[in-house]
């Protein structure tokens, strides 16, 4: 799964019901790709809206989130930042993060 270069709006995303979780960073970015199985991992099994997108100068969204390195993992539940997670190394970094959410 890639990074989308299309920007939702930050408004479109806090109106998200439920647990969402974002994904910044870039298709060539090596930290990235290393995280990328790590991520997925973290994420398999449970139900939420994983939206992969593509971070970098001039991106507003990203910058809403003052996103600094790639990859972050922001835990949205109900349009609220609950949990971020910046370079994982584990997927157990990711699981946690989603417990934050409730239930996720």
């Amino acid at each position: 799964m890639t990074y989308e270069t299309a920007q939702p709006e930050r408004s479109a995303i806090d109106a998200l019901p439920g647990t969402v979780v974002l994904d910044f960073g870039a298709n060539w970015c090596g930290y990235c790709l290393a995280a990328e199985p790590l991520i997925k991992e973290g994420l398999a099994g449970v139900q939420v809206r994983h939206v992969k997108v593509e971070d970098g100068p001039g991106r507003a969204l990203g910058r809403s989130f003052r996103i600094k390195l790639w990859p972050t993992v922001v835990v949205m539940k109900d349009g609220q930042e609950v949990a971020r997670v910046v370079r994982p190394v584990s997927s157990d970094e990711v699981r946690v993060a989603l417990a934050r959410a409730g239930g996720a």
